[in-house]
């Protein structure tokens, strides 16, 4: 019994110390790894002061119109992320792609991430840089910030474009933000990608575009600005289901049929925020969450011909 005791006291030993050397491993290789890429990180854009930090913004074309767009929750480069939709529509229109504090190649914050605070910062950003009459575009949750956002500048904005974006009786999930630090500090996330890399959804952009969105999901993976993102996603989704979309304002909303699939009442929700508003139509293309990495060309083509639908009836 002593010597079965032994055997099983040693095998417990050496199954804890193989554990605690691996995960040591694991996680100065992610140290290493951080601080080599550190340099590896290209820019691209250009910086905006607002409220005192440096906001990353991308101006592309040098159209009458403007259009601004918004990334979704979590993405690492809002710049990469867009690249095939503004590569679609920058012929054609001056095309603004903002990098919210957290994401991209901008500043952190430890400043709250109500709907609020992020609608005045983005609204700052672009008085910086003298945009005063726009199309807003949105990803996923930023159709919560953005419906926050056109309320409050209805003179400014000019037509809001929802890409498979959020509504606000949505349900929402709430994430374990400590557990998903704890991840990516341990080094444990950059492993999972690793053995799994398709976890990271992208674009089809080539293999350099690519290494630079890994390098900034790593970079950026539950920073202090996407942790209280995801702490405030119940408040920022309730607080919007008091408001409504500008009678006056043109709404287009492209959806995903996958996304429908999944959320049954998806659409019906979507010509919901529609009823009151003049000029207003779902639209719904084949394809996943992500609809501007493979339906650009026609979302591009389908918002020209809505512009064009709403200046001929002024």
């Amino acid at each position: 019994m002593k010597k079965i005791l032994k055997i099983m006291l040693i095998s417990i030993c050496t199954i804890i110390t193989v554990m605690v050397v691996f995960l040591a491993t694991v996680y100065f290789l992610n140290l290493v790894s951080n601080e080599r890429e550190k340099g590896k990180i290209e820019d691209y854009g250009q910086k905006v002061m607002v409220d005192g930090k440096q906001m990353n913004v991308l101006i592309q074309g040098d159209g009458k119109e403007t259009i601004v767009l918004l990334p979704g929750y979590g993405t690492a480069s809002p710049v990469l992320d867009f690249k095939p939709l503004v590569d679609e529509l920058s012929p054609y229109y001056r095309v603004v792609v903002i990098e919210p504090f957290g994401y991209g190649l901008s500043d952190d914050t430890d400043k709250v991430r109500t709907s609020q605070n992020i609608v005045d910062e983005i609204h700052e950003c672009l008085q910086k840089l003298n945009i005063k009459k726009y199309t807003m575009m949105g990803h996923s949750i930023s159709g919560i910030y953005g419906l926050e956002y056109v309320n409050q500048y209805e003179n400014e904005v000019q037509a809001f474009v929802g890409i498979d974006s959020s509504f606000p009786k949505q349900e929402t999930d709430e994430l374990p933000v400590s557990s998903l630090q704890l991840l990516n500090q341990s080094g444990l996330y950059r492993l999972l990608l690793k053995v799994n890399p398709d976890q990271l959804v992208m674009p089809k952009v080539d293999d350099q575009t690519k290494a630079q969105i890994k390098m900034l999901t790593f970079r950026n993976f539950m920073d202090e600005s996407q942790a209280s993102e995801a702490d405030n996603f119940r408040n920022n989704f309730k607080n919007a289901q008091r408001l409504h979309f500008p009678k006056k304002l043109p709404v287009v909303f492209y959806l995903a049929d996958q996304t429908e699939k999944e959320t049954p009442n998806w659409k019906p929700m979507h010509e919901e925020l529609l009823k009151n508003v003049d000029h207003g139509k779902v639209v719904t293309f084949k394809g996943g969450h992500y609809l501007h990495h493979t339906r650009s060309k026609e979302i591009a083509a389908d918002f020209k011909g809505f512009l064009t639908e709403i200046e001929s009836n002024r």
